[in-house]
């Protein structure tokens, strides 16, 4: 439901109806519709994320991973349901300190995981650490978010931007 109508449409009363649920039992498992969409935006991260890994995890070169990874993004980035439903639950952050905590620490927690992802598939390539890690998977989840929020308005918008990135990135720490 938070993805077919929003955040600011989707009432708990609602949930529990469309779940054949009480509201009280909606409650017994969500302390309210914050928690809920959270729990909904989480499973989206993590299915984002396996989604990348198993880009990068490839029984193939650098390169040829970087390409699952553009063939990857064509696809999975910049949906618009989920997208703007990122966009209007993270502005809520200003009037919830409860999400404005929850969303930092989650943005960590992923940009953690693009880190070591980084850190694996240089060591993988040889390349060791010529690449900030931590600062590439910041640079990298900005980039991302940024194109799927473009991508969900506009889905002409190519994505090969994301993988030159990656290379210019391995490229200007080679030198």
């Amino acid at each position: 439901m938070f993805l077919a109508d929003g955040y600011a449409a989707t009432s708990l009363d609602k949930v529990a109806v469309q779940a054949g649920f009480s509201k009280g039992a909606v409650y017994s498992n969500f302390s309210g519709k914050e928690e809920l969409c959270m729990a909904v935006l989480d499973s989206i991260h993590e299915e984002q994320l396996a989604g990348v890994v198993e880009a990068f995890s490839r029984d193939t070169d650098l390169d040829g991973r970087i390409e699952a990874f553009a063939a990857w993004a064509r696809e999975g980035l910049g949906q618009p349901r989920w997208t703007a439903l990122e966009v209007e639950f993270g502005a809520s952050a200003r009037q919830s300190p409860y999400v404005a905590t929850e969303l930092v620490k989650r943005h960590r927690e992923i940009r953690g995981a693009i880190a070591q992802l980084v850190r694996q598939v240089t060591t993988e390539a040889g390349l060791g650490d010529v690449v900030d890690a931590d600062q590439a998977a910041t640079t990298l989840l900005s980039l991302g978010i940024g194109l799927g929020t473009l991508r969900s308005l506009d889905h002409t918008i190519d994505v090969r931007v994301f993988a030159d990135t990656m290379r210019a990135l391995l490229r200007s720490s080679q030198t």
